[in-house]
């Protein structure tokens, strides 16, 4: 008997728990048997730091073909890199991982994902900004991939009132993949029995923009609002944005406009901009244009971080603010009609409490050991209540005074005393300055993970006093990226006893 060149159509789901990637796998097995092939259909456990990643791998063999051949077809049980011929991924990272593992081939696969992204632990933990880089991602499916389709299939799943794996059987008919008509996977919909109008519902939104229908439409542009005394007091402070930085900053100057803004007042967000006014006249004095402007660039996104610390003002803000209780009732996917409760654990230790005081006040009270006891244990705080609402709120109506208290004056004073380091960096080494600049990442979170933080940096900016200049700029990495390495610092103290 002649040898059959026919094979079986591959197919690899790669989805985190909770995804439905089991269901969706469960759906493909249907389609193919209903369009006359044979399935074979494994899942192999991945990666717990990934959520409960699982690889869901399906074979297609035509029952037309076994019945010519008289003879069972050979099916393999894991996909094999170079032998797949669809990937679809619930999530960026998921889509990442197979083409790292040779899944995905530019001569045959299909890659199908979602461009959303579900923060892997290591990406979660890390002191610094850990993100994997998304963009990169997208370049090399570009590269990889035969077919590439991408887009938001978590907010598709939220617009259809279905989950992420009917989008991606959607996603998977639209992409014309596998030879299977679309009424096939709608008939598998309906046979499964649950949630089926929603389940269709948001199948068709991802089988329009798989096939690019359906795209969302450019915003329509909004019609000037009347004035108000908040546009008034904005409106100059974007044009010195205009007038006074260069355009590789204004981005960043913006966005740190806004936060310190929304953080404080616009007499704050002017002093923001009144110091990067100066940050960029040292910048075009050290010749940073040919640098394309750096070190004002960094400074523009890393001021605006550390002018809006977190102290108890912000917590409380930002705790009972509307846009918060949204994103939990979307998360959860509640009802309109269901009762959401929040409940927050909450320790403040008496060193928050004093630095949320006037600062003569807040000094007195840090030095008083005998108040500990009253902050020994964490609280609990149902911000759902109107109790436990109306109590952060009260608290984060106090921001109005914070400049007076003593955790402001404490920052706004080693905010003066870095960007007096920054200028006499730039003048000798730009390179350095800008590192310096970056340092300001090890200053983030609140409580313990502050003090850490500000404590590394502090050793770092004394260490580099002593040190030889120029040339400083690889020492000021290699010090913060030993900072952020480890929480206990055992890196940072070999790095320094190195540089000593």
């Amino acid at each position: 008997m002649a040898r059959s060149t026919t094979r079986p159509i591959t197919v690899a789901i790669m989805a985190l728990g909770g995804q439905g990637g089991g269901v969706m796998a469960d759906w493909t097995v249907r389609i193919g048997e209903l369009a006359g092939f044979r399935a074979q259909y494994t899942s192999v456990q991945g990666v717990a730091q990934r959520t409960g990643a699982t690889i869901y791998y399906i074979e297609l063999f035509p029952e037309a073909e076994i019945a010519a051949r008289q003879r069972e077809p050979v099916l393999a049980l894991m996909p094999v890199p170079g032998d797949v011929d669809v990937v679809v991924a619930s999530e960026l990272m998921e889509a990442g991982r197979a083409i790292v593992r040779g899944f995905v081939t530019p001569d045959r696969t299909t890659l199908i994902a979602s461009s959303h992204r579900v923060y892997a632990i290591s990406e979660k933990i890390a002191m610094a900004d850990g993100r994997a880089d998304s963009g990169a991602v997208h370049e090399a499916a570009q590269a990889a991939a035969k077919q590439w389709i991408a887009f938001d299939m978590d907010e598709i799943a939220r617009e259809g009132g279905s989950v992420i794996s009917a989008v991606m059987f959607g996603a998977l008919a639209g992409s014309g993949a596998l030879p299977i008509p679309r009424e096939v996977f709608e008939t598998v919909i309906r046979e499964s029995g649950k949630a089926v109008e929603a389940n269709l519902r948001t199948f068709t939104l991802g089988f329009d923009r798989a096939c690019g229908e359906g795209l969302p439409a450019a915003p329509a542009a909004e019609p000037p609002s009347s004035a108000s005394p908040a546009a008034d007091a904005v409106r100059p402070l974007l044009a010195r944005i205009e007038e006074e930085l260069p355009y590789v900053a204004r981005e960043f100057a913006i966005e740190g406009l806004r936060r310190t803004i929304d953080y404080q007042s616009p007499a704050y967000g002017a002093l923001y901009l009144d110091r990067l006014r100066d940050v960029a006249h040292w910048d075009a004095d050290a010749g940073g244009s040919a640098q394309r402007h750096n070190l004002v660039r960094e400074a523009a996104r890393h001021l605006a971080l550390w002018m809006t610390f977190e102290d108890t003002y912000r917590v409380a803000d930002l705790k009972t603010r509307d846009s918060r209780f949204q994103r939990f009732r979307a998360e959860i996917k509640a009802a309109p009609d269901q009762i959401l409760a929040v409940t927050e654990f909450m320790h403040p230790r008496l060193t928050e409490v004093a630095d949320s005081l006037p600062a003569g006040l807040g000094r007195w009270a840090a030095r008083q050991g005998w108040l500990e006891r009253f902050f020994a244990k964490g609280r609990k705080v149902r911000t759902s209540s109107l109790r436990g609402f109306l109590m952060l709120s009260l608290l984060a109506s106090g921001r109005r005074w914070r400049r007076l208290t003593l955790r402001f004056q404490r920052e706004d004073a080693a905010i003066e005393a870095w960007l007096d380091t920054v200028r006499g960096l730039a003048s000798t080494d730009y390179a350095a300055a800008v590192e310096l600049v970056r340092c300001q990442k090890l200053i983030r979170g609140y409580g313990e993970t502050h003090e850490r933080g500000a404590r590394n940096f502090g050793r770092i900016v004394e260490a580099i006093a002593s040190a030889p200049a120029p040339g400083l700029a690889p020492t000021i990495r290699k010090l913060r990226d030993a900072a952020l390495a480890d929480e206990k610092g055992a890196k940072l103290e070999k790095a320094l006893a190195e540089l000593a």
